[in-house]
């Protein structure tokens, strides 16, 4: 009885490694890196960061260290509203350093203020998962 229990607990532990390999390999689609430079994608990382209509997700490019470009992702912002965002903040963290990126005091967009604070956070959300999983 015991060296059944044993194999079953066995069994269990195997699975539920192979799952979570499984699961760590399949999903992480949060950091990827082309040509020498890493993008961060916001999608998942901060889905629970929302501006007026709902999550706000974005591509931040780094190359050498130095943020290179912001890509909005699709979002169900109102497209007058958030246009006025991209073209407020599209280029605020470009050639910036990381470390002076994550520093930069970035005003939100009057009219459109819960949308342009959730792509401040989502930018800061990526600068900060770049320094810690390069």
């Amino acid at each position: 009885m015991k060296e059944n229990t044993f194999n079953i607990f066995c069994i269990c532990m195997l699975m539920t490694i192979i799952l979570g390999i499984q699961s760590f390999i399949a999903n992480d689609d949060t950091m990827t890196k082309e040509n020498g430079v890493y993008i961060i994608n916001t999608t998942e990382l901060g889905k629970n960061i929302e501006g007026y209509n709902g999550p706000t997700p974005l591509k931040v490019y780094i190359n050498k260290n130095k943020v290179e470009k912001i890509e909005f992702l699709k979002s169900m912002e109102s497209p007058k509203y958030y246009a006025k965002v991209k073209k407020a903040l599209i280029d605020k963290w470009n050639n910036l350093k990381v470390n002076d990126a994550k520093k930069l005091q970035v005003d939100a967009v009057t009219g459109a203020t819960y949308s342009s604070e959730a792509v401040i956070k989502n930018v800061q959300l990526a600068l900060d998962y770049y320094q810690n999983h390069k």
